[in-house]
């Protein structure tokens, strides 16, 4: 093409350089038979997901290889099964290790910890902990987990700094370094594929809730992105395979899908939660509560001396698909624990219509305007979720909703050029 998809990204001033090189292996797994092996129904329209795929394909594509998954909590059946305990049990795929991220492979860790390594009760397997590893420190996990192949299947939030995608990005990494195959299980964007969303990374602000120069509500799924860091972002790239989803289109919600939902991090309960999440998260970088510690995380947002003057700013707005329910709460952990505060509950009425980032922007301007009390964090920790010190810088000087999202325009659309490449749904 004649404007590459690295000039796209380079050009998109605040996007920074890229260091990329063309994926060595991007492939889909064939269409497997009617029969499903995984144990699971195939309802018309019903969404059968990367794994229910290459079970019902008799682990052909691991075949002869010493396996190791990447999984959660979210790596279940459509029965409710987990796939670990699933895979563990069949003969015809040789499972010897499991890789916990974020949270841990059992779910059992708060935001920023992990389980650390153990023996699974229920299979013996050996559990490694990739929290906060990566390049060759997690090469050298890979290399003394003995295994050839290294599985991905985690269920995605949508967002740029939701970790498990980045968990994605650095064991794709430290794959490639150790010299395994890398195969992702897709699994459904549960707040639609639909578009990218929001400010683009500038690598000089990259983290672990960002990585490289994506959109905050990124609009992808973990097959894409896979494709995405290998084509643009890993500088060796790993021999990768992709196995898709059939029966997703990328207007759906999850709810459309027909999967069980399990929580993938503690303070993400609902598919609700993910639809608000990329927006209001934004809020971890205030000393506003963001709602941890009740059962509306990311729903509920206020601080102590907040009144109904903030829920009359953000009501006047008039975002779209959402109103504000002047709300009080007292967080039992986290910010504010066992005080009362006030503050606003977000009530999504239009979906179709609803962007979860203006909605935070204009949270976070009518908060800044209506509360004396609204600060920053100290660490600045504002600039690592939107990816630079514009969004806070703008709204330090005063600028509305309008000149805030405007601001980011050009680099979204650089950006939603390069991922269209990388899209496997319709």
């Amino acid at each position: 093409m004649g404007l590459s998809r690295r000039s796209l990204l380079a050009a998109g001033g605040a996007l920074g350089a890229v260091a990329a090189t063309a994926p060595t292996a991007s492939a889909t797994a064939p269409t497997p038979p009617t029969a499903s092996a995984a144990g699971q129904p195939h309802g018309a329209g019903r969404v059968r997901t990367g794994f229910e795929r290459l079970a019902d394909d008799g682990y052909a594509l691991l075949a002869g290889e010493r396996v190791g998954i990447v999984t959660n909590p979210t790596g279940i059946t459509r029965d409710a099964r987990h796939i670990v305990d699933v895979m563990h049990a069949d003969e015809r795929v040789d499972l010897v290790a499991v890789f916990g991220p974020e949270h841990g492979f059992r779910g059992t860790a708060q935001a920023g910890g992990s389980e650390g390594r153990y023996d699974d009760p229920a299979t013996g397997l050996p559990v490694y902990d990739t929290y906060l590893k990566s390049g060759q420190p997690l090469a050298d996990v890979f290399t003394a987990s003995g295994v050839d192949a290294v599985v991905f299947d985690i269920q995605d939030a949508g967002a740029r700094f939701y970790t498990y995608i980045w968990t994605l990005y650095d064991c794709m990494v430290a794959a490639a370094l150790a010299g395994k195959r890398f195969v992702v299980l897709d699994r459904p964007n549960p707040v639609t594929g639909r578009a990218a969303l929001g400010p683009v990374l500038d690598r000089a602000f990259a983290t672990f809730v960002g990585r490289e120069p994506i959109a905050q509500a990124h609009g992808m799924t973990v097959a894409e992105l896979a494709r995405l860091f290998n084509g643009e972002f890993l500088a060796t790239p790993v021999t990768l395979e992709t196995v898709r989803m059939t029966g997703w289109r990328r207007s759906e919600f999850f709810d459309a899908t027909g999967l069980p939902w399990v929580p993938p991090s503690p303070n993400m309960p609902t598919p609700e939660t993910a639809l608000v999440y990329s927006g209001t998260c934004l809020f971890e970088g205030t000393n506003l509560s963001e709602g941890r510690g009740t059962t509306r995380p990311f729903e509920l947002l206020g601080a102590e001396g907040i009144d109904r003057r903030w829920v009359e700013a953000a009501n006047a707005l008039g975002l779209p698909g959402v109103r504000f329910r002047e709300a009080y709460f007292a967080p039992t952990f986290s910010k504010f624990q066992g005080k009362t505060v006030g503050g606003v509950q977000l009530h999504v009425h239009d979906r179709e219509s609803f962007d979860p980032v203006r909605t935070g922007i204009g949270l976070l301007v009518t908060a800044r305007s209506s509360w004396s009390g609204f600060a920053w964090r100290a660490d600045n920790w504002i600039d690592k979720l939107t990816g630079s010190t514009r969004v806070r810088t703008l709204i330090d000087a005063g600028a509305g909703v309008d000149e805030v999202v405007g601001a980011w325009q050009a680099d979204l659309t650089a950006f939603r050029a390069v991922r269209k490449e990388y899209l496997l749904y319709r």
